[in-house]
């Protein structure tokens, strides 16, 4: 599971300091606006999805996706997100 994870942000990082021309993932990556209106776009659609109980799983893994690639963007560093979560153990 957390290779899975582990995988996306090294797509990220790697894409980031090798673009690939075309790549979807870049575009997310070199446009800050676009990568915001997905990652919203994406939460509202899983939010519905789990109104209607339809496509959950789908919507949620778009939503993990989107926010990694716009945290990668805005050099957001899942390491020290992690330190936060780690600190909020009670």
């Amino acid at each position: 599971m957390l290779n899975t994870l582990e995988s996306l942000f090294k797509l990220a990082r790697d894409r980031k300091s090798k673009p690939v021309e075309g790549s979807y993932t870049n575009k997310l990556l070199a446009d800050k606006s676009f990568s915001k209106e997905k990652v919203l776009e994406e939460i509202n659609e899983l939010t519905e999805a789990v109104d209607e109980n339809n496509n959950i799983i789908h919507e949620a893994a778009d939503v993990f996706y989107h926010l990694i690639m716009y945290m990668e963007a805005n050099d957001v560093k899942i390491e020290e997100v992690m330190e936060e979560l780690n600190k909020r153990k009670k």
